[in-house]
């Protein structure tokens, strides 16, 4: 865990993400990342010098055969609150919808269904598990499908929700991420969702896999690019850090 922890420590303080008191909710879908967060949340909670509060969501998306168990186990093993939500998510994108492109939809309605049940139990932020890849792929998807430099932020107020979200992964690089649930035997729920593997972000993984063979280092280069810019608050709020 301690090459998770190392990054997520460094991100946290790099932007301030957690303060003394804090009553984080992290997202949990089930995947390596947001199982890596919360356990990784988990033990830096241990001996985090800011004290903390940690529950786990998970949100029921009403997809048959998506079976919780074993990260709802993980859970209680660790000590870690969970809180599984029942949602109708799935019917009204795919039944009721029938979005032909469901990625945007779902990510919204989990977004808010996720928001609401961390204001109903009175936590201040959110964290999600986003890692540096998924920084650099959004930065390009940005870049080349709506001709717009951007990202999602590192921290985000939402003011009509009076909640932060928080990534404290983002400085974690997915096969960190991969060979962390492997060494810990993490539990990770495989994903039920028909889109999966269809997306234009595995299209922009798969374009970014090829030029890092090409240019070595391009995509630590364009992660660095983002953080010097300054742009959607990358850059770093501690003095020294570039």
């Amino acid at each position: 865990m301690n090459k998770i922890l190392s990054p997520l420590r460094r991100a946290v303080e790099d932007y301030g993400m957690i303060e003394s008191g804090d009553h984080i909710a992290v997202g949990v879908s089930g995947g390596k990342d947001s199982v890596t967060l919360l356990a990784a949340l988990s033990c830096l909670q241990s001996f985090y010098p800011k004290k903390f509060r940690l529950t786990g969501i998970m949100l029921d998306l009403g997809i048959d055969g998506f079976d919780f168990s074993p990260v709802t186990e993980f859970a209680e093993k660790m000590g870690i609150d969970l809180i599984v939500k029942e949602t109708n998510i799935y019917k009204v994108v795919f039944d009721i919808r029938k979005e032909e492109n469901p990625c945007s939809l779902c990510a919204l309605l989990r977004r808010g269904a996720l928001n609401n049940v961390a204001v109903s139990i009175g936590a201040n932020k959110i964290a999600l598990g986003h890692h540096a890849d998924d920084v650099i792929e959004t930065f390009m998807m940005n870049l080349i499908h709506e001709g717009r430099i951007g990202c999602f932020s590192p921290v985000t107020y939402l003011s009509k929700k009076d909640v932060t979200v928080i990534r404290p992964l983002i400085y974690a690089r997915e096969r960190e991420i991969i060979s962390c649930v492997k060494r810990n035997s993490l539990p990770v729920a495989l994903n039920p969702c028909p889109a999966d593997g269809e997306t234009q972000r595995q299209a922009m993984k798969m374009l970014l896999c090829n030029l890092e063979k090409d240019y070595i280092g391009v995509k630590k280069r364009i992660f660095g690019a983002l953080q010097r810019s300054g742009i959607d608050g990358w850059k770093p709020t501690i003095r020294g850090r570039k």
